[in-house]
């Protein structure tokens, strides 16, 4: 971690293991003065050297980027719309429209279609940049490191593991921040709808990625 905090040129942040035997990794902070990083015990378990080294390079990449709060941002532009178009919903319930009756019906139509779809624009819009966010800390993480091969094998570790070792300290509200998208003992969401990227996208990416020095 101080290794790599000193190539990334950042504070190195807080270390925490988390008593969880599903492999997985998260950092959280609104800034590289404000982080933490956290691994579980799983992880330390079945890694070795440069892969344990990829993923705490992606994880410190997540700092670097500023990419929690960019995060925390877009979830509370998400929330904002989602409580704007219910209240929108209430409002044509309760209120109903003045004016001229194709006035009504034209401006009804266009509520109904703010009110069911911005939403999921907002959702989509979400999930997008948080996807982005995991390929370029995928990215910025190798080019920390300077070779993609660790991290190419953590992925592949990680993906074998967590689909069959539940998390049993993770919630599905914070699973966001996880290098992988964690397992549930209920199961989890269609791939449509998560906030990661198929892990065999991401490794593909970066077999084909060309290593630059980080900056």
């Amino acid at each position: 971690m101080e290794r790599l905090a000193a190539k990334a040129r950042i504070p190195v942040p807080a270390l925490y293991v988390v008593p969880d035997m599903a492999p997985n990794a998260f950092a959280t902070g609104r800034s590289p003065n404000h982080a933490s990083v956290a691994v579980t015990e799983g992880l330390l378990q079945i890694m070795n050297d440069d892969e344990l080294e990829g993923v705490i390079a992606h994880e410190l990449s997540h700092v670097r980027n500023y990419d929690i709060l960019t995060s925390s941002i877009a979830a509370t532009i998400a929330g904002a719309v989602t409580f704007m178009a219910q209240m929108g919903k209430w409002a044509m319930i309760f209120g109903g429209y003045g004016g001229r009756e194709d006035d009504r019906e034209g401006g009804g139509l266009s509520a109904i279609l703010m009110i069911f779809l911005a939403p999921f624009a907002a959702l989509l819009l979400q999930l997008f940049l948080s996807r982005t966010r995991e390929y370029a800390a995928d990215e910025t993480g190798v080019r920390m490191v300077g070779y993609p091969n660790g991290l190419i094998s953590a992925l592949e570790k990680l993906g074998a593991y967590n689909k069959r070792i539940p998390t049993t300290a993770i919630s599905p509200s914070t699973s966001a921040l996880c290098i992988v998208k964690p397992l549930f003992g209920s199961g989890t969401l269609s791939s449509l709808f998560s906030t990661h990227p198929p892990l065999e996208d991401r490794i593909a990416a970066l077999r084909q990625m060309t290593v630059t020095p980080l900056r």
